[in-house]
């Protein structure tokens, strides 16, 4: 995976594309356009880091067509949508969806570019987040049925007497359990082990 981020142009209007790239390039910015939804999505990588610069109105597949499609894709990338027909419901449904802007064109330069950042640092935010919860889940993968049990009524907020009793066993048993559980997903106190819970698939024992 590469650490250099890019702004992919999405439009179906070539001189707004050459527009947005050339100001884009003046700005030292890297960038890639497309004509379409369709072959944006043929060149889509998930590893992909940086914006998407998207145009709403376009033939066979809209803007929102594209942000719903990327979404079930497990995409990262922020969205900035750009449109000369914009309205309150169509941006409603793009911040709903992810969206971290939705600006009228033609969008002044400065605006742009300040827009540009702020989304290559919410990349880059959304990143080390996926990156943290996949490490917790790789951790949470290592445990036993019984630890993922311990796990689960210990941020219930049980003291290990009553999972022992929850459980039909000893609580030194509990313990033992509760120990290798908290080695297991590096958890050094309750609080962090409950950060953690949060994002991982446990299910009442």
């Amino acid at each position: 995976m590469t650490d250099v981020q890019t702004v992919f142009i999405v439009d179906d209007d070539q001189g707004m594309r050459d527009s947005l790239t050339l100001i884009l390039d003046l700005a030292g910015y890297r960038a890639r356009s497309f004509a379409s939804a369709a072959a944006f999505l043929d060149a889509f990588s998930p590893q992909d880091q940086g914006c998407l610069l998207l145009d709403q109105r376009m033939p066979e597949m809209t803007g929102l067509d594209l942000q719903n499609a990327l979404l079930e894709r497990g995409s990262l990338l922020p969205i900035i949508f750009l449109s000369a027909f914009g309205d309150v419901p169509t941006t409603v449904r793009a911040i709903q969806g992810g969206a971290i802007d939705f600006l009228e064109k033609p969008a002044s330069t400065d605006i742009l570019l300040k827009r540009v950042e702020a989304a290559f640092a919410e990349n880059r935010k959304r990143r080390e987040t996926a990156a943290s919860e996949e490490g917790i889940l790789e951790r949470f993968r290592l445990l036993t049925p019984r630890e993922h049990e311990v796990l689960l009524l210990t941020t219930q907020g049980m003291t290990n007497k009553d999972i022992a009793r929850h459980l039909g066993i000893s609580p030194r048993t509990v313990e033992n359990h509760r120990a290798r559980m908290m080695e297991k997903m590096q958890a050094s106190n309750l609080a962090e082990l409950c950060r953690m819970a949060a994002v991982c698939p446990v299910r009442s024992p």
